[in-house]
């Protein structure tokens, strides 16, 4: 989705990125201290092993002294039961960290990509959103539960493990610090491309879901053409490329741990050699021996461990990059630092003053063209003319969904850019050509319109769109769940709904579009009936595609390539418009009908 987002954004070079992610943590600091106290606690109790582990060759096994054998094994158990305490603190603490604050990036997200404008959309797959708000937090509470605190523990292991070392024996350790640099390169080498590969990997994965989520959402069409074994074979290649790209991924942290152990442990290997020289000379004792290979057992591990942990923050960083672009990502629509308020209460009354308009995706051809008209309050105007005329968009400019490049759109009296889009939305109604069901019951579906109704609101509504006469009969009434999309309704049907949903808004504006196309004639005049209820004292602005619901309009405008080429009545239209006449000779069977 990166390639959907602005170009200009700055891609991180390395894992800290991850700072962004753990400024989330800080509204948790306590549950942070408690964390860091446990992570220092184990981590000492680690280190002082390997005293309790000299004491016990020198001064048990060596010495012959029994009760200096007791108390270095009382010693040793004493401090696994508190490194036993202190792991499961952390782990439960930590892990509580990394599930509340990928809740919380998740909710972040999500309130971003709503507010986000239409022509975001246009740009950006679904699925693509979906991948980051899913797989990528995912791999982030992975991060923050897990690798960071092993990553944090073992530095606090190699920190300390190198410390006691010099202090054990300080020739040795010499000799491992000349290892350090040889197994730190290959690491900043090879992680580097790591991070690049998890990037690469994580966009496939996307691709991958996008691809799925538009097959689902188009099931009906991919099934009524047989084109089930072209889209198995193209999502085989999606899969293929994420599964390459995985690989590639893996093969290279792979290659980054095996370097690191092999370094690591034939280092300790020369150690032992050397150190063993020293114990049969009586240098060192065979206790200092044990501890410098316990510590630098310990430094080898930890090493090794946060080599692999490092590919794992590589891929964080790739996961919080995506993450941080959605959240960075800002609408084109936007409310203004002091909005101005609409007149109270509403009159209605929309304003087009001279607006040009291209939409985003397509800006080499206008939508709206020095596009003026006036609807007046409680005034009927339709808009009439042929597919791609500018219908459609005339509502997405009075939603703002979009602002014009030129001219103005107000309401009652106040340009829509001015007020908060929230304000000028709660005026008005959409029932659109293609219905939008949710998937849960008809009581949440109708509810939409206003949330806060009570039941017997929503019942009347569906009365009024003549829903009830279908949601009755179902298994639980209302209640009952309508599918996915309300895929267990018909067309007519999840109109109603729509239509519904409309009547209990109760707006100031109404907007349809082709309202009653999926309707038979039956049900098509006993909607019609309730719209010309609802339609009553309030604003309507209808698209129309079928002159015939239409012709008891106020006003009917005809429009043509984003300009208005034509106002008045419906006969007034058939002898003063050539445009208008041609389609009502079109749609109507009869002259006699055509002249009504």
């Amino acid at each position: 989705m990166a390639r959907n987002l602005p170009p200009d954004r700055p891609k991180g070079k390395d894992i800290r990125v991850l700072r962004r992610a753990g400024a989330l943590l800080l509204p948790y600091w306590p549950r942070l201290v408690v964390a860091a106290v446990a992570l220092v606690v184990t981590a000492s109790t680690v280190l002082g092993m390997g005293q309790g582990l000299r004491g016990l060759i020198d001064a048990g096994f060596a010495g012959g002294d029994p009760e200096a054998l007791e108390n270095a094994l009382i010693l040793l158990f004493g401090l696994s039961v508190i490194m036993a305490v202190g792991t499961y603190a952390r782990f439960y603490v930590v892990t509580w960290l990394g599930e509340r604050v990928v809740a919380d990036l998740r909710n972040a997200v999500f309130d971003r990509v709503i507010r986000m404008d239409p022509g975001f959309f246009e740009v950006t797959k679904t699925g693509e959103i979906l991948s980051r708000l899913t797989a990528d937090t995912t791999l982030l509470q992975s991060v923050i539960g897990s690798s960071v605190s092993m990553a944090l523990r073992n530095l606090l292991m190699m920190a300390g493990g190198l410390v006691m070392m010099a202090v054990t024996n300080a020739k040795l350790t010499g000799l491992v610090l000349l290892v350090v640099p040889v197994v730190v390169v290959p690491i900043l080498i090879i992680g580097r491309r790591v991070r690049k590969l998890s990037r690469e990997s994580q966009d496939r994965v996307a691709d991958v879901g996008a691809f799925a989520e538009e097959s689902f959402n188009a099931i009906r069409t991919l099934q009524a053409f047989t084109h089930e074994e072209v889209d198995r074979r193209r999502f085989g290649t999606e899969v293929l490329e994420a599964f390459d790209t995985a690989i590639r991924r893996t093969r290279l942290r792979g290659l980054m741990s095996v370097t690191v152990i092999l370094l690591v442990f034939t280092a300790i290997g020369i150690i032992l050699w050397v150190g063993g020289n020293d114990v049969m000379s009586g240098t060192i004792t065979g206790g200092d021996l044990a501890a410098f290979i316990f510590y630098a057992i310990l430094v080898a591990s930890s090493v090794a461990i946060l080599s692999e942990i490092y590919g794992e923050l590589q891929r964080a960083a790739g996961a919080t990059e995506r993450l941080i672009e959605l959240l960075e990502a800002d609408p084109a629509i936007v409310p203004p630092a002091e909005p101005q308020n609409l007149p109270t209460p509403a009159a209605g009354r929309i304003l087009f003053d001279g607006v040009d308009f291209r939409y985003p995706s397509r800006p080499d051809r206008a939508a709206l063209a020095d596009f003026t008209l006036t609807v007046e309050p409680g005034e009927t105007v339709a808009l009439v003319g042929p597919s791609g005329a500018g219908k459609s968009t005339v509502f997405q400019l009075l939603l703002r969904f979009y602002d014009p490049l030129t001219g103005n759109v107000k309401i009652d009296g106040v340009d829509i850019r001015a007020a908060s889009p929230e304000d000028v939305r709660q005026r008005m109604a959409l029932v659109p050509q293609d219905p939008v069901i949710f998937g849960s019951d008809a009581f949440e579906n109708i509810r939409y319109g206003d949330p806060e109704a009570p039941d017997e609101r929503v019942v009347q509504a569906a009365r009024d769109a003549r829903a009830d006469e279908f949601l009755d009969i179902l298994p639980d009434g209302y209640a009952t769940f309508l599918g996915e999309k309300g895929a267990r309704l018909s067309g007519g049907q999840r109109q109603r709904i729509s239509i519904a949903r409309a009547i209990l808004r109760d707006p100031a504006i109404l907007l349809l579009d082709e309202a009653t196309s999926a309707l038979d004639a039956e049900n098509e005049r006993l909607v019609q009936e309730a719209l010309e209820k609802l339609m009553q004292d309030r604003t309507t602005l209808i698209i129309a595609h079928r002159l015939a619901t239409v012709v008891n309009a106020d006003r009917i405008a005809v429009m043509e390539n984003g300009r208005i080429v034509a106002q008045g009545t419906h006969s007034e239209l058939l002898t003063r418009s050539p445009l208008y006449a041609r389609l009502a000779e079109l749609q109507f069977s009869t002259p006699a009908v055509v002249g009504k």
